[in-house]
């Protein structure tokens, strides 16, 4: 395993309750059993605010901390966009993502495809509470 992804995952300042979320997503990995909450805070289209809580392997614990610093005051479109990028990373390697989006680069590769379902698991329970 890469420590790089341990070091991800380690940065656990997002893993909170938010009490006056406007969107919220409970999702699960049929495969591993993953499970992922995610409580967002939406005002004017932009994301303001995200908490998550999971019970989940390092992969998904990596995605959802990277994403829960990157996602902040990011525009709901700008969002739906990185999605479908993530969507496609692992089938063609000249998915591009937009600058603020790069760090995602050290997880989603090929080297980690077998975690796929689990790297994008916070991504898609995002993408089940914004409804887009």
């Amino acid at each position: 395993m890469d420590l790089r992804i341990l070091e991800i995952a380690s940065n656990t300042e997002n893993n909170k309750v938010l009490d006056n979320f406007t969107h919220q997503s409970k999702n699960r990995n049929p495969i591993c059993g993953d499970e992922m909450e995610i409580s967002l805070v939406v005002k004017n289209d932009k994301v303001i605010d995200m908490g998550y809580q999971c019970k989940s392997c390092v992969y998904c614990q990596a995605s959802v901390s990277l994403l829960s610093q990157k996602i902040k005051n990011k525009n709901i479109q700008e969002i739906k966009s990185f999605v479908i990028s993530c969507e496609n990373i692992f089938e063609n390697t000249k998915t591009l993502f937009e600058k603020n989006w790069k760090d995602f680069l050290e997880l989603f590769n090929k080297k980690n495809i077998s975690r796929k379902e689990c790297l994008l698991l916070p991504i898609r329970t995002v993408l089940k509470a914004l409804k887009i």
